[in-house]
């Protein structure tokens, strides 16, 4: 028994959980212990019938975990939605049924913890990822749910997680953003989450979830790909891959296997459990098992990326931003594979937050084209028998590139929305990394773009000049010291097509 005391991973995460060990087994102090047991009783035994009741109970178990009382602010969102926004019968059947259910799987947490220790190796074992600690954590889905719940209860200990450069992961500020007149979005954020609770609890999901932290080491250790200076992007001989554009859907209904990329925050999730509601946070609404990676995932370096694996989705949603709506039940479809994940693989990779000149000074280029690179490349694979940027004529620099298991990348206009970047720099940008880390095609969703419209002529004529990654590269680089230099005010791709490839102009002033 005494061997879960000697766990590293264990201890590394423990401060951040609101269980306790002792004596070799894991439990609920006994006060929160007795009140999750009341609450698993039903509403008969704990009278919680109303979202102002069941916040008087939250606060009341985090005071018996020797937390703060729950912030008023989130209190009375709690009140909001149970109360208010749900009909009376759906208000009725979470107090009666899904609030019961729960209690029951928060009191199977220790349980669900020393059942993932005891099966889980070292490697895959759940603790804390600190910066430049590049690693892997496999959950099951059951035991992402009791997290989960931890989170919509506000259980988990919050001192300490600001200096360990985790994001917040209680669902108050959540619940807070619903009052106020808020705006409707953040109201069907809060259904997607319900929607999920009554899911799980209704029947246990029984897949895994990975997560990885991904690093690409800044000195250079033998046989690791490590983070390439514009002298070896400017080098590169890998062909560019195929690059199709895709100007309507969305990227998380590709059809393709595909590595699915999200527009991340640097603190994984950014605003999903505040306020925000584009790209990132609505798949953190979707796939809510993304959200327990915020529990242990601390922010992003610019040689770093975070790629989750298995995450379910479980809403149908429409809109964006503000028009942000839940529409009802997912049915998730996707196959799983040898380790029980489903075959939905999502990179979260964080642009240069408002860029402006910096996105094209070389030092910018270098970061975004990187922080692509260590997203796509598949560590597995280029561990140590690929080598990216060095050697790259030699016929068996492409030992995986039609092995089954190399997927494409699905992608869009990242970090061009509050971020400000360029979408024709950032289009290039995640072509040059995903050909450089041998990905076998790009899909890229331009949600319409307007700047984007020539990107399919550029794409086109490019290939069929047969440029490598090192060419195209050198063009951004050319274009970007042109731009800086005001030598030049137009788009990349107009800059780019010679004059007598404009297939002219006047046919897109018709359009």
């Amino acid at each position: 028994a005494m061997e879960m005391e000697a766990r590293g991973d264990l201890r590394s995460i423990l401060p951040q959980l609101p269980v306790v060990l002792r004596g070799g087994a894991l439990f609920w102090p006994a006060a929160a212990q007795e009140q999750l047991r009341a609450l698993s009783l039903g509403p008969d035994v704990s009278r919680v019938t109303s979202g102002d009741v069941l916040a008087d109970a939250l606060s009341d178990l985090r005071q018996a975990l020797a937390l703060r009382a729950l912030p008023a602010r989130a209190a009375e969102g709690y009140a909001l939605f149970f109360d208010d926004l749900l009909s009376r019968a759906h208000a009725r059947d979470w107090f009666s049924d899904v609030l019961p259910r729960l209690a029951r799987l928060l009191l199977r947490l220790p349980a669900l913890l020393e059942g993932h220790y005891a099966g889980a190796r070292a490697a895959t074992g759940l603790r804390l990822l600190g910066s430049q600690d590049a690693g892997f954590v496999l959950l099951g889905q059951e035991l992402a749910a009791a997290l989960l719940a931890c989170a919509l209860f506000c259980l988990f200990p919050t001192a300490g997680r600001g200096e360990a450069r985790l994001p917040a992961i209680n669902f108050d500020a959540l619940f807070s953003a619903l009052t106020n007149n808020a705006r409707q979005s953040q109201e069907h954020k809060v259904r997607c989450i319900a929607h999920y609770f009554e899911r799980v609890t209704a029947s246990t999901p029984a897949g895994f979830v990975s997560f990885e932290r991904k690093v690409l080491p800044r000195g250079s250790l033998s046989g690791d790909v490590t983070y390439p200076d514009s002298d070896a992007w400017m080098k590169s001989s890998v062909p560019l891959c195929p690059f199709r554009v895709i100007s309507s859907g969305l990227i998380e209904d590709e059809e393709e296997e595909a590595l699915e990329v999200d527009f991340a925050n640097k603190y994984l999730g950014g605003g999903a459990l505040s306020r925000g509601c584009v790209q990132e946070e609505i798949r953190f609404m979707i796939n809510p098992e993304l959200i327990v990676g915020m529990l242990f995932m601390a922010s992003m370096e610019d040689n770093e990326a975070i790629e989750i694996v298995g995450a379910e989705r479980f809403s149908q949603y429409m809109g964006y931003g503000s028009s942000f709506r839940f529409v009802g039940d997912y049915l998730d479809t996707k196959p799983l594979d040898a380790m029980g994940r489903r075959k939905t693989r999502i990179v979260a990779i964080d642009a240069l937050d408002c860029p402006t000149k910096l996105q094209y000074e070389t030092s910018g280029l270098l970061r975004e084209v990187n922080k692509a690179f260590v997203g796509f490349l598949d560590q597995s694979k280029h561990q140590f028998d690929v080598k990216p940027f060095q050697d790259s004529n030699s016929k068996d620099n492409h030992p995986s590139v039609n092995s089954v298991d190399c997927i494409g990348v699905s992608t869009g206009n990242w970090g061009c929305g509050a971020f400000g970047g360029n979408p024709e720099i950032k289009s290039m940008i995640q072509w040059l990394a995903a050909s450089q880390a041998h990905r076998p095609f790009v899909n890229y969703y331009t949600f319409e773009d307007g700047s984007l419209r020539r990107l399919e002529e550029v794409i086109q004529w490019v290939l069929r000049h047969g440029w490598t990654v090192g060419e195209l590269w050198h063009m951004i680089v050319e274009y970007s010291s042109q731009r800086l230099k005001r030598e030049t005010f137009d788009g990349f791709l107009t800059w780019l097509l010679p004059e007598d490839n404009a297939n002219n102009d006047a046919d897109y002033m018709c359009e």
